[in-house]
């Protein structure tokens, strides 16, 4: 995204040294913010920064159903103690992930098999129960890709006096790399590694070098 930017950094380079400490880091994080947005914006269309379409996802096989129940032991989101599952109406889709009815969420919920700390005999009330079709809805919808990847919580910006950076760190920012350059990678730890298409999530287009030079004007107009 840099590169992108070059023509700002020249051009704002003279007028941004006419500004105090405090007057560029004002600055620096409402373009931060802006960038971040239109980033956003971009990949909710699901368009790279030249415009054009994101490569669409693979079709994938029809999920196998799984009459009955299941029970097993499952970490906790916060970490802790696993939490015993007992899933009724699951089905087994691509990259090995059961999805099914969660009786103590009381809600459709999804499983990565390779995180299944301990399998457990089904409970006797609830063997042989609630087989059937799994009814689609909600959060089994295809939904855009990498919505929640590009949410405001997980592309992060950063600003100080000196410049502003938009983008993911730790762990994302290894999967946003993956889809960023269309590397391999496995979707689960004992899957086979696969290769992503190349879909940009960061990078700057010319209407965002165009919203960050209004900004500095805008900035210098008002000091």
């Amino acid at each position: 995204m840099t590169d992108d930017l070059a023509e700002v950094e020249r051009i704002a380079g003279a007028l941004l040294r006419s500004l105090s400490s405090g007057q560029r880091r004002t600055l620096m994080r409402r373009m931060a913010r802006s960038l971040a947005q239109s980033q956003r914006d971009r990949v909710a269309a699901q368009r790279q920064p030249d415009g054009s379409k994101f490569e669409a996802r693979k079709e994938k096989a029809p999920p196998v159903t799984g009459r009955g129940a299941t029970c097993f032991l499952y970490p906790a989101g916060g970490g802790g103690e696993p939490r015993k599952v007992i899933m009724k109406s699951f089905a087994w889709g691509n990259g090995r992930m059961m999805t099914g009815f969660d009786i103590e969420a009381g809600a459709i919920r999804s499983f990565e098999f390779d995180k299944v700390v301990k399998w457990l005999p089904v409970p006797d009330e609830h063997k042989n129960a609630g087989g059937g079709k799994l009814r689609r809805r909600g959060g089994l919808r295809r939904r855009a890709m990498f919505r929640r990847l590009a949410s405001a919580r997980l592309l992060r910006t950063g600003a100080d006096d000196r410049g502003f950076w938009v983008g993911f760190s730790g762990k994302l920012s290894q999967i946003a790399g993956v889809h960023q350059y269309g590397l391999r990678d496995k979707p689960s730890l004992r899957a086979k590694a696969v290769s992503y298409a190349r879909r940009e999530l960061l990078g700057a287009t010319t209407s965002d070098s165009d919203r960050l030079l209004d900004l500095l004007y805008t900035h210098i107009a008002e000091v």
